[in-house]
């Protein structure tokens, strides 16, 4: 059965390493990860669209133009005069990585100033994508009417889907921060935290706490990764069901695997409604993923699938 699925977020200019110390530019960002993977394994007949706004510059318009070619739909992306896309720097490490950004113009920051373009984006879609970088980028005043719409979608019985992705160099406040990202869950219908985010921040002491605070917060469905140590899953009233992560022969750079594993996941289970099935299917993702350079694997690059 044909659907749409809309991602929400900021999409940003990449630099990542190249042969001979060059840096090689590209476009990524979470959310957006999740859109182009989503759009790589659901059937023709979904939509994929992406929720955010960019600038009026010639970055901005060579990030709309790489976007249309990935698939994934551009018409709820607004463009403001006086803004650009924020930009960031991949450093990797033995396969680990770590960013600079540079993001204090980025138009992302204005993509829910507009509630009336926000409503109508929602409400024409059947899964809703959207993270904790997505809620950190806004003011305040901007997340209540995002959440609001998201609350809204999810009482109407659309899939609302919140990646916690947790960052703490993008929020000012701790403890706002840690409210922020409860709302943002309360406001979902199925939660893919990591669960090393959730030990750190939130303190839990294994999975089991992280799907009990979860539950507690009204969330029906989580989806709880552990890296290397596979994922466990909790649906409805089913009991606690794990899959183990999928061997990489080499990790090469490390980004974007949650994001992949997130696109393909909502990919499969949008289709058969099995999570154990998508789960495994996103396993392999990640991590055939990881095995290469940048957060964005052309699916040629990708063998199994």
């Amino acid at each position: 059965m044909a659907g749409r699925l809309l991602s929400i977020g900021e999409c940003m200019v990449e630099l990542m390493q190249a042969e001979g110390d060059l840096l090689r530019k590209g476009y990524a960002g979470d959310t957006f990860n999740t859109a182009y993977y989503a759009r790589l394994f659901l059937p023709k007949d979904w939509s994929v669209d992406y929720l955010t706004a960019v600038g009026t510059d010639t970055v901005s318009g060579e990030m709309l133009a790489f976007i249309e070619k990935t698939g994934v739909g551009t018409s709820h992306i607004r463009r403001i005069e006086g803004r650009s896309p924020g930009l960031y720097m991949i450093h990797l490490k033995d396969g680990e990585r770590s960013f600079s950004y540079w993001r204090s113009v980025s138009a992302a920051k204005t993509l829910a100033d507009d509630a009336n373009h926000l409503r109508a984006a929602i409400e024409a879609s059947d899964i809703i994508v959207f993270s904790g970088i997505t809620l950190a980028i806004l003011a305040p005043a901007a997340v209540e009417t995002l959440l609001s719409e998201l609350r809204r979608a999810k009482a109407a019985g659309k899939l609302v889907v919140f990646d916690p992705n947790i960052r703490p160099r993008l929020w000012d406040d701790k403890s706002y921060m840690l409210e922020t990202i409860s709302a943002g869950a309360r406001a979902a219908s199925l939660v893919m935290p990591s669960f090393d985010d959730e030990a750190t921040h939130f303190g839990d002491t294994d999975i089991a706490a992280t799907i009990a605070r979860y539950r507690g917060l009204g969330v029906e469905n989580i989806v709880v990764k552990d890296g290397a140590n596979g994922v466990t899953l909790s649906f409805g009233n089913a009991a606690p069901e794990f899959v183990a992560s999928a061997k990489a022969e080499k990790i090469v750079d490390t980004t974007s695997a949650g994001d992949s594993f997130n696109g393909a996941f909502l990919a499969r289970y949008a289709v058969d409604g099995d999570p154990i099935a998508a789960a495994g299917f996103a396993a392999a993702t990640a991590a055939s993923v990881i095995q290469h350079h940048g957060a964005l694997v052309a699916r040629d690059k990708l063998p199994f699938a």
